[in-house]
């Protein structure tokens, strides 16, 4: 009754995105999404408040946390 439905993943273009958090230096807003390998263009998915926001994230996409890279 209570248990939480598991989400289905969201796919994505594996050989020419990869999965980043972009990181304010002077507030620490964090935003996760996909960046064009070729272009170098971001696109932003989710903001990131907590670790369950986080996890949400690599949980929707089925990304590895080793796979993530910070970006400043």
């Amino acid at each position: 009754m209570f248990r939480r439905h598991s989400r289905p993943t969201a796919d994505y273009d594996r050989t020419g995105k990869v999965p980043v958090i972009r990181a304010s230096i002077c507030n620490g807003e964090k935003v996760a999404g996909f960046k064009d390998v070729a272009t170098g263009k971001f696109d932003e998915l989710m903001f990131i408040r907590t670790d369950e926001d986080l996890w949400e994230f690599l949980r929707s996409y089925g990304v590895k946390e080793e796979e993530l890279k910070k970006e400043w």
